[in-house]
């Protein structure tokens, strides 16, 4: 074992028959908190330091909460402040500075759905729902939170207090900067001597006093003759040499230029699981159970260790039974759906995620509100490998919704995503079929070396697949293949060389 360094003698000789933590060992050890640190990582190492490690969770007021709080609370509460005067138009209503519109959205759209608000034409009122307690608990929150600079344990509120706050978290929503409450985890880590610790304690080397040890001879040194008192630190001339130049991936840069300029534009990330029920993955697309893309042939399905099939306990958000009466020609659309029994318990079985839509399909269920969203999907397919095909690929999932989206917008976004980010000079359009969207279309670029190739398809939800979450307004989806849109940017012929590292001769910057 290597000599220890006089800084991890010094922490040796300064540890307590308690558990210290970082700070308190560097004041003992007269050393920084980061000389500190470094050593007694080091002491662990060797088995002279035994670590010991606690997680805090705190909940913490946010910026977007300290916001709130400065613009008259909550957005309830704001909400049922303009309308209690009397009857106001829902413009009034929602106008309220400060908050984005997808919160001022879903705020008005809770208070309707729980009675707490009348919508009469143009017009809203207050309701006779008595449903405003959560509300107010969470402006009290918001207020003791900051008066609270270190935060409230989570454990320690209401249950129906944290029901209200829990989905409000970052994540939960698919949000990120309008949360009014985050969590955040403390790690406390202490160290103590082990017993082979105590034993160096009590040893010869322990009992004395660490030499001082300098990694340079100076001339000063030389000079006045210190050098006789000072140890020298010894050099591992095996190690490898720092390496002072290295480049990025070019298609792990390639991703992150995808979505930083998605971000610009204004889209929010969505986010989710590799492993789905078909629930999301299909059905909730409008896609039968009998349909051809569910044999073993496409999707990867999950099972167990002997071999059966693993199943999801539910499926969140009581969208399962307005999903199923569509597909059987009873549900909210209208539409006379497939014309089959649907089977509530195969539509839970997992499988891996084969489409980036199944994320947009939650979301559909999360959101319900105008917006715009994307996402950059791994997903799995059975498939043969090839220049162009993978079994597991990168998607762009996107979806917009406004009164007034159209299908020319969606022509617009699929013709900027080809010029600007695939870097594409040739882009067309194809019709297509897909059952959850109508009209729908396949977007083709075309490869300097390979010619046409198709991108992806997109086209317009059916009401089929917004109507069983209460969505009117028309929404606009498309999936385009990420792996793709790299062959063309980064001048590569085959797609495999993305996750190689080892790539071609003048591959590795995005064509001009």
């Amino acid at each position: 074992m290597a000599p220890l360094t006089p800084n991890e003698q010094a922490a040796l000789r300064a540890a307590k028959d308690e558990p210290l933590t970082i700070g308190e060992l560097a004041r003992a050890a007269a050393l920084r908190d980061d000389q500190a640190q470094s050593s007694a990582e080091g002491l662990v190492a060797r088995g002279l330091f035994a670590r010991e490690e606690q997680t805090t969770t705190r909940l913490v007021l946010t910026d977007a909460g300290r916001q709130q709080l400065e613009q008259g609370g909550v957005p309830e509460l704001r909400i049922r402040a303009k309308v209690q005067g009397g009857a106001a138009t829902v413009q009034d209503a929602q106008d309220l500075p400060g908050v984005d519109k997808p919160t001022v959205g879903a705020a008005f759209g809770g208070l309707k759905k729980a009675g707490l608000l009348v919508v009469d034409g143009a017009k809203v009122s207050v309701g006779a729902g008595p449903g405003w307690a959560p509300h107010e608990a969470r402006q009290a929150f918001l207020q003791r939170l900051a008066a609270t600079p270190d935060g409230v344990d989570p454990t320690t509120l209401e249950p129906a207090l944290w029901a209200d706050l829990e989905p409000r978290l970052p994540g939960k929503r698919g949000k990120k900067g309008t949360e009014p409450v985050d969590r955040v985890e403390t790690r406390l880590r202490r160290y103590a001597l082990t017993v082979a610790g105590w034993e160096w304690r009590k040893s010869p080397a322990g009992a004395g006093e660490a030499r001082p040890e300098v990694a340079q001879l100076t001339g000063q040194m030389l000079a006045d003759g210190t050098w006789r008192d000072v140890g020298f630190r010894a050099f591992n001339v095996a190690a490898p040499p720092y390496t002072p130049f290295a480049r990025r991936n070019a298609y792990r840069a390639f991703l992150d230029k995808v979505k930083v300029t998605l971000l610009s534009l204004g889209f929010d990330e969505m986010t989710g699981d590799l492993v789905e029920p078909e629930f999301w993955n299909m059905d909730a697309l409008f896609l039968p159970q009998f349909h051809p893309a569910r044999e073993i042939h496409d999707v990867y399905y999950v099972e167990g260790p002997g071999g059966e099939s693993v199943y999801a306990r539910e499926i969140e958000g009581g969208a399962l039974e307005p999903v199923a009466l569509e597909h059987e020609g009873k549900g909210r659309s209208g539409s006379r759906g497939w014309s089959y029994a649907f089977d509530r318990q195969r539509t839970k079985r997992l499988v891996l995620r084969s489409q980036g839509t199944v994320l947009s399909a939650r979301w559909l269920q999360k959101a319900r509100t105008p917006g715009k969203y994307f996402a950059m999907a791994r997903c799995f397919r059975y498939d043969d490998v090839d220049a162009t095909h993978a079994p597991d690929f990168f998607q762009i999932e996107g979806i917009v919704s406004s009164t007034t989206t159209s299908f020319r917008h969606l022509l617009g976004l699929l013709e900027l995503f080809a010029k600007q980010l695939a870097r594409s000079t040739e882009v067309k359009f194809v019709p297509a079929y897909f059952p959850f969207t109508e009209p729908s279309v396949e977007v083709h670029m075309k490869h300097p070396e390979l010619g046409w190739m198709e991108l992806g398809g997109a086209g317009i939800f059916r009401p089929e697949v917004t109507g069983p979450h209460g969505i009117q307004n028309p929404v606009i989806a498309w999936g385009l293949g990420l792996d793709r849109m790299a062959m063309v940017a980064l001048g590569v012929a085959d797609i495999r060389h993305l996750f190689t590292n080892n790539l071609p001769d003048g591959v590795g910057g995005l064509r001009k």
